[in-house]
């Protein structure tokens, strides 16, 4: 992972938990910050879902845009892009 590190960025990721399958989907101009922070449980949300792997992710130069790409890949069409989109390693991975 080497997303770029300016003040312009904002990141859309998906996070998939290896312990139980299920993704998470969100947006940060910190993506490696962000990553660790779920990593290491500081956020509720994903806490009992650890450990986490990112899966997916998209730059933004708007914060606007990075939240409606966040708004669409969590919505019906959004989560059949991403399955449509990671169906090789989707299925290598379970």
């Amino acid at each position: 992972m080497i997303p770029v590190r300016d003040d312009k960025s904002c990141y859309t990721y998906v996070l998939r938990s290896v312990k139980d399958g299920e993704t998470y989907t969100g947006y940060t101009n910190d993506l490696r910050k962000r990553f660790k922070q779920r990593q290491d449980g500081l956020t509720s949300s994903t806490k009992g879902r650890r450990p986490l792997e990112l899966i997916y992710y998209d730059m933004c130069r708007n914060e606007n845009d990075a939240r409606s790409r966040e708004l669409f890949l969590k919505s019906g069409m959004g989560k059949r892009y991403i399955k449509n989109r990671l169906k090789r390693f989707l299925s290598l991975t379970g």
